[in-house]
C-alpha cells in the first residue's frame, strides 16, 4: 500500500505556496511554452463555464453545471493519462480534463446548445456529461457514482482481452499498460456503488485511478456531513493494495506529482490508485443553486484566495515566466476563441423532431427480423429448461469468445484447486454448471452479493466490446440494481445518440409456484421492465423457447432481460429436443400454442401450461380456445394479438404478475382503445392478487392466478 500526503494551502500561506511551485517546478519537465499551455486551458475552461451562463441566461443553452475551482487537477491528470489510449469516465466537474485529452470548445458549446452535431451525444443528453468515442471518453449519466462501477468492468475488460488468446482482434482492444480513470466528487464517495467499486477493483487489482474531486459541499450538504470525519482518504487506506494519495487540487505542481506517482503505480500493474484533490467550488453546484444561501461569506473569499488561475498567473508573474500584459493577452485570445465557438455553435440545428425515438435500440441489428428466424435441427432427447440454457451458453461461448459469464455462485468453483475434487456448484440451479470447467476462469467468474456490482460492471465491460451474460440469482433481489439497469444499461445507447451501447444479456430466475418460496423467492414484476425504454424482455416458456430466445438475445445488439421462470426449470411438460446451435427465435413473434374460436386467451411464463389446461377443461363445454403465449414482452407481438382479437371478437389476458399495473393491463387498454369495434365482450383480465406472494402452500395458491382463475374468465368471457 501507498500514501501520500500533500498539505492544503490556504490563504495565509499563499506567498509560501507560490515559493514552493517555483522551487519545484523545474523537476516536472515543463518549459515555458508548456506552463503557459498549462495556464491557456486552464483559463479555456473556466471562459467555457462564463459563456455557458452567459447562453443561459439568454436562454440559448438550457442547463449549466461548472467546473470551476477543479482546473488545476484536472489538466494535471489530463496531462498524465493518454487520449485515445488509456479509458475515461469523468463527471460533470471534469471540463479541463477533457480539454486536455482533446475535446474542443466548440464541441462543448454544441452540447450546451442541444445541436445535434454534438459528438458527445446528438442533443440528448445535458451537456457536461463528457462522451468522446475518438478519445475513449465513455459519457456518464446524472446519477452520482454509477460511472464508477463500469470504469471497473472497463479495467477487467482489458484484462480479459490481455488474457483470452481466442478472441481474434483483441490487441485492437486494449494496451498492456492502460489505465482506466474515474472521477467522482467527495459527495458521490457516500454511494454504495463507491464501496463495492472499491471492492472488486482491490481484490482483482485492476488498473483503475480514482480521482476524488472534494470540493467541499454536496451542492449545499458539507463533506463532515457527507463523510466520517470529513477526509475520505484516512477512510480508505486500508484497502490492500491501494495507493491513497491527498493534494491541494488547486496547486497544480503538487497534483501533477501526485497524479504522476499514481499513475505510474497503476501502469506498473502494482494495483489501484485513489487521488484525493481537495479543490474549491466558486461557482454555486450550478445554476439551478445559490450557494449564498449555505455556504457564510468568509468560507467563499476563502475559497477565492485558492482559485487555481489566481494562483497560476501569480506563479507565472512572480517567477518571471509570463508578464501581467502576457497573462492579460491570453485571456484576450481564450475569450475570441470561445466568442467564435459559441458563435458557430448556435448556428448548429437542433435534432429533427423525427429523430426523437431514434437510438432507444440500435438501429442496425433488428433482432425481430427474419435474420433471427431460424430452422430447429432436434438432436438429443427431449430435456428440461435448464439442460437447454445451459446447453445454449455452452455453445455461445464457443461460438463467441467474447462472452463473460458472471453473477452470484455462477461458477463451479471459485478456488481453482477445487475444481479437482469437486463436482462444482454452476448456480444455485445448475444453469451454468461445468461453464468455468470448459472455459476458464477469465470468462466465467463468480461475482459479490451486489447487485449493482454486477450490472455495472458488466456496463463497463459491454462498452468495450465484450458480451457479458450475467445472473441475478432471483428476480426479487434485482432491486439494488435498479439504478444500473434503468438509468445506465437502458439508456446509454440512447443519451449517447448513438456513439455508444452495452449489448449484454442479464438472466434471472422469477416467479413463484414453488410452494414454499415466500415473499422474497417468488416475485414477478416484468412490467416494471417493459417500463424502461431501452430493454428488451424475453420470457420463454419452455425449452425449446429458452434455447432460441437465448441466442438472439446474446446475438442482438441491444441489452436484454432474460426472465427464467424457476418453476420451469424442470418441469415434464415443457421438456423439448434441444433445437441446435444456431436456432433462434426472433423477438416480438408470439406462438400459438392451441388454436380455437371463441375465445382469445394472451399470456407467458409459467401460466401459458395453465392456460392450455384451463383451454382444455373449457372444450368440454363446448368453448374452443386459442392459447396465444407471447414469448418476449419487449417487444410483443401486438400483430398477432390484433389478428386473432379480429377473428374470435374475445379476449383474455393472463399473468404471474398481480393484477394491477401488470403488463397485461397494457394489451388490455390497447385492445379496448384500437380494437373496440371488433369485441363482442369486455377484455378480461387475470393476475395475482395485489400482496406479496405467501409462504403457507394455501396462501399462495389463494394469491396467485391458477387454472380454475382462468376457465372462469374464459367462460364468462364466452357467455357474454
Amino acid at each position: 500500500m501507498s500514501r501520500m500526503k500533500a498539505s492544503v494551502v490556504n490563504g495565509a500561506g499563499h506567498a509560501n505556496a507560490q515559493a514552493d511551485q517555483a522551487a519545484g517546478a523545474g523537476d516536472l519537465g515543463l518549459d515555458r511554452a508548456a506552463l503557459l499551455d498549462v495556464y491557456r486551458v486552464m483559463v479555456r475552461s473556466r471562459g467555457l463555464d462564463d459563456k455557458e451562463i452567459q447562453l443561459k441566461n439568454q436562454s440559448r443553452a438550457f442547463f449549466q453545471i461548472s467546473g470551476a475551482g477543479h482546473e488545476a487537477v484536472l489538466v494535471a491528470a489530463g496531462l498524465t493519462l493518454k487520449p485515445g489510449y488509456d479509458w475515461f469516465h469523468p463527471y460533470y466537474r471534469d471540463r479541463a480534463l477533457c480539454l486536455q485529452l482533446g475535446v474542443t470548445p466548440l464541441e462543448m458549446l454544441l452540447a450546451s446548445v442541444g445541436a445535434a452535431a454534438d459528438p458527445s451525444n446528438g442533443g440528448r443528453q445535458m451537456p457536461s456529461h463528457w462522451g468522446h468515442r475518438a478519445l475513449n471518453i465513455v459519457p456518464g449519466s446524472s446519477a452520482t457514482a454509477t460511472q464508477v462501477l463500469h470504469a471497473v468492468g472497463g479495467a477487467e475488460a482489458g484484462v480479459i482481452y490481455e488474457r483470452v488468446g481466442a478472441i481474434p482482434d483483441r490487441h485492437s482492444r486494449f494496451q498492456g499498460d492502460e489505465v482506466v480513470y474515474v472521477s467522482l466528487g467527495e459527495g458521490a464517495t457516500s454511494e454504495g456503488e463507491f464501496w463495492e467499486s472499491l471492492n472488486t477493483t482491490c481484490s482483482k487489482r485492476l488498473p483503475v485511478l480514482f480521482l476524488i474531486e472534494d470540493n467541499g459541499y454536496a451542492i449545499s450538504v458539507p463533506v463532515e456531513v457527507q463523510t466520517p470525519g470529513g477526509d475520505i482518504s484516512r477512510l480508505l487506506t486500508s484497502f490492500p493494495g491501494l495507493h491513497v494519495a491527498s493534494v491541494d487540487g488547486t496547486d497544480f505542481f503538487a497534483s501533477l506529482r501526485v497524479v504522476r506517482e499514481a499513475v505510474a503505480y497503476v501502469r506498473a500493474r502494482k494495483g489501484p490508485a485513489v487521488v484525493h484533490a481537495r479543490v474549491i467550488r466558486p461557482y454555486s453546484h450550478s445554476l439551478s443553486d445559490d450557494e449564498k444561501l449555505y455556504k457564510p461569506p468568509q468560507e467563499r473569499e476563502a475559497e477565492a484566495r485558492r482559485d487555481p488561475i489566481t494562483r497560476f498567473a501569480e506563479f507565472l508573474r512572480h517567477n518571471g515566466l509570463a508578464t501581467a500584459a502576457e497573462i492579460e493577452a491570453i485571456h484576450r485570445e481564450v475569450q475570441r476563441e470561445v466568442d467564435e465557438a459559441a458563435i458557430e455553435a448556435l448556428k448548429a440545428p437542433w435534432p429533427a423532431r423525427d429523430t426523437a425515438g431514434q437510438f432507444v435500440f440500435s438501429p442496425d441489428v433488428d433482432p425481430t427480423s427474419d435474420a433471427f428466424q431460424t430452422a430447429a435441427e432436434p438432436e438429443g432427447k427431449p430435456d428440461t429448461m435448464v439442460a437447454a440454457i445451459n446447453r445454449t451458453l455452452k455453445d455461445e461461448m464457443a461460438h463467441d469468445p467474447r462472452i463473460v459469464v458472471f453473477g452470484e455462485d455462477v461458477a463451479d468453483a471459485s478456488r481453482h484447486e477445487a475444481l479437482a475434487v469437486v463436482r462444482g456448484k454452476g448456480g444455485v440451479f445448475k444453469v451454468t454448471h461445468g461453464l468455468q470447467r470448459a472455459y476458464g476462469d477469465d470468462r466465467v467468474f463468480n461475482a459479490p452479493i451486489a447487485e449493482a456490482n454486477i450490472i455495472g460492471r458488466a456496463v463497463g465491460m459491454s462498452v468495450r466490446g465484450l458480451k457479458p451474460v450475467v445472473e441475478i440469482q432471483f428476480f426479487d433481489y434485482i432491486w439494488p440494481a435498479m439504478m444500473q439497469l434503468r438509468n445506465e444499461m437502458a439508456m446509454l445507447r440512447y443519451r449517447s445518440g448513438n456513439h455508444w451501447s452495452c449489448p449484454m444479456v442479464v438472466r434471472v430466475p422469477i416467479g413463484g409456484y414453488l410452494r414454499g418460496g415466500g415473499p422474497y423467492h417468488s416475485q414477478s414484476g416484468e412490467s416494471i421492465f417493459a417500463h424502461c425504454p431501452g430493454i428488451r424482455v424475453a420470457y420463454p416458456s419452455n425449452a425449446e423457447d429458452a434455447a432460441g430466445l437465448l441466442r438472439t438475445a446474446i446475438r442482438c445488439d441491444d441489452p436484454v432481460l432474460f426472465l427464467e421462470h424457476k418453476h420451469l426449470y424442470r418441469q415434464t411438460y415443457n421438456k423439448r429436443e434441444y433445437p441446435g446451435k444456431n436456432y433462434m427465435v426472433p423477438f416480438g413473434k408470439a406462438a400459438v400454442r392451441r388454436e380455437g374460436n371463441d375465445v382469445l386467451v394472451v399470456t407467458w411464463g409459467a401460466v401459458v401450461q395453465r392456460a392450455l389446461v384451463a383451454a382444455h377443461h373449457a372444450e368440454k363445454s363446448g368453448v374452443q380456445v386459442t392459447v396465444l403465449d407471447l414469448r418476449t414482452i419487449v417487444p410483443y407481438d401486438w400483430e398477432t394479438i390484433a389478428a386473432h382479437v379480429t377473428r374470435v371478437n374475445r379476449i383474455v389476458v393472463a399473468h404471474e404478475d398481480q393484477l394491477t399495473c401488470g403488463f397485461g393491463a397494457e394489451i388490455a387498454a390497447r385492445v379496448a382503445g384500437e380494437l373496440f369495434e371488433h369485441l363482442d365482450a369486455p377484455v378480461r383480465r387475470v393476475g395475482a392478487l395485489d400482496a406479496p406472494v405467501a409462504y403457507c402452500p394455501g396462501l399462495e395458491e389463494a394469491i396467485l392466478p391458477q387454472t380454475a382463475d382462468i376457465l372462469a374468465a374464459i367462460q364468462e368471457t364466452a357467455a357474454y
